[in-house]
């Protein structure tokens, strides 16, 4: 399993955009068979720093998605959205792998 980890850079003055193009990934992500872990925009601290993060089993995996992702209706429909009202500035993305055992919630501890 790996997971991908974008880190956005958004204009704090659109921030409801960015939070509508969350919404909207949240639809079609799932539906292109990678399992969101979720968006996550700027709430204390730096307010123009968000994260989007879900997993595939594998790059070849990744792959396939990103095909899917850009035939259906709603992902496509985000990516203009996203360009036509320019509230991203700057999008990287990492694949990352976890290596540890999960942790205890701290509910247990």
């Amino acid at each position: 399993m790996i997971t991908c980890f974008i880190t956005y850079e958004i204009d704090p003055f659109k921030k409801h955009l960015f939070a509508q193009y969350a919404k909207n990934w949240g639809q079609a992500i799932p539906r292109c068979g990678a399992d969101l872990i979720g968006y996550f925009a700027p709430h204390e601290g730096s307010t123009t720093t968000a994260y989007g993060v879900y997993s595939l089993p594998s790059l070849a995996a990744y792959e396939d998605y990103k095909l899917r992702l850009a035939d259906d209706p709603l992902g496509k429909e985000n990516y203009k959205f996203a360009a036509r009202e320019g509230f991203i500035r700057r999008e990287d993305r990492i694949f990352l792998k976890c290596v540890s055992t999960p942790h205890l919630p701290m509910a247990t501890l």
